[in-house]
């Protein structure tokens, strides 16, 4: 009798400190908010699959300088009356031990007009505010390094560091992908 009372109170106990135990993980917005917020309420919006072969993907890596997970890549493109409002790719990676999703946005002619959080599930303090972001608007992809101009925060070094390797991975797609195939 004395060896499940025990059992039940080291059960009781688990469960107690699975349920005080801190949980980060935040989804700031869904995909359709997402696109909403990227294209706007009335938009339409299109998504353009790509799949870089071994050249392109290649070329992808060195100008992004990180790795290409997939053969298949993702961008979303708004459009109102078939003109293009712009691109937007959802990026999700491992800052230090948890994912991060970050949405891209590019004007049609592929500079970044905005980067916005989805969702983060490190603990906040490790989270880049949305003013750091600011910095990688229209900046081109050579310029998206540490060593050019781009800021870190101390105490949030991952977090920025994976941010700006997801933007010039987007980035090094769009110029790859999208740009100079429209040149063909």
């Amino acid at each position: 009798m004395k060896v499940i009372r025990k059992g039940v109170r080291c059960m009781l106990l688990l469960m107690l400190v699975a349920a005080a135990a801190p949980s980060f993980a935040k989804i700031f917005y869904s995909k359709n908010e997402a696109m909403e917020l990227a294209f706007g309420k009335n938009a339409q919006v299109e998504q353009l699959s790509l799949f870089p072969d071994e050249q392109e993907a290649a070329k992808i890596e060195q100008l992004s300088r990180t790795k290409l997970e997939s053969g298949l890549y993702t961008f979303y493109v708004g459009k109102e009356q078939d003109k293009i409002l712009g691109y937007a790719a959802i990026e999700t990676g491992t800052v230090r031990t948890k994912p991060e999703t970050l949405m891209i946005m590019l004007t049609p002619d592929g500079a970044v007009s905005n980067v916005v959080t989805l969702a983060f599930h490190e603990p906040p303090e490790y989270q880049p505010p949305e003013r750091w972001h600011e910095q990688l608007k229209n900046r081109p992809l050579p310029e998206q390094d540490f060593n050019k101009g781009v800021q870190g925060i101390s105490g949030a070094t991952l977090s920025t560091r994976a941010a700006l390797d997801k933007v010039r991975k987007v980035l090094a797609v769009y110029e790859v992908m999208i740009k100079d195939k429209s040149k063909d």
